[in-house]
């Protein structure tokens, strides 16, 4: 764009990252609407901050409500939510946080934007793969009724897909697996990627 410059700023990743004592990250939660990702990613903040650790949780819905209020729910608008949020959260990581986030994200090719946009070393894509059954059994919402009946249309795991991950770092199914055995898991996986810690 014209008259436009990426600033130059004159302190280094470096030092915000020891001023925060861990190394940042991009935790992507991804799944069908009722899975259970929003439920993990509380669970994934709570247990980082108690231990030292600056992260925060961008949640789908409160982003909709906010940042991304002008959007709505054409393929076009959804990959613009996901683009906007993926900015929204390289700022926060060059601040040095760990950054939680909560969204179907549906296709493949978003998240794998996002993989290319704040690096693989910094990004970690958790598919919460909770059977589709489960998922409608507790919409608290009524979408899923509403998506079978015709009144929401293109609606993820019903009248639109949702493509697995490929290469997702973690899977987890909290259908079979409790909150606590998930935490469990996820901060493992966070130890072995060796991004909350400094090296």
């Amino acid at each position: 764009m014209q008259n436009l410059q990426e600033h130059t700023y004159g302190t280094s990743h470096e030092s915000r990252y020891a001023l925060n004592g861990h190394l940042p990250a991009l935790v992507w939660f991804t799944g069908l609407s009722g899975s259970g990702k929003s439920t993990l990613a509380d669970a994934l903040e709570k247990e980082l901050i108690a231990r030292g650790v600056r992260a925060y949780h961008l949640d789908g819905d409160s982003v909709r409500l906010g940042l991304n209020a002008d959007l709505g729910f054409s393929q076009a608008d959804r990959d613009e939510n996901i683009r906007r949020v993926g900015e929204v959260a390289a700022l926060m990581l060059d601040a040095g946080l760990v950054v939680i986030a909560a969204f179907i994200s549906p296709m493949r090719n978003q998240r794998e934007a996002l993989r290319a946009k704040v690096g693989a070393n910094r990004f970690m894509e958790v598919h919460v793969n909770t059977p589709l059954e489960v998922c409608e059994a507790r919409d608290i919402k009524g979408l899923y009724a509403k998506a079978r009946n015709g009144e929401i249309y293109s609606f993820t795991g019903i009248s639109a897909p949702y493509e697995e991950p490929v290469q997702a770092e973690l899977t987890i199914d909290t259908s079979v697996v409790s909150i606590d055995a998930a935490l469990a898991l996820l901060l493992e996986a966070l130890r072995k990627k060796g991004i909350t810690m400094m090296q």
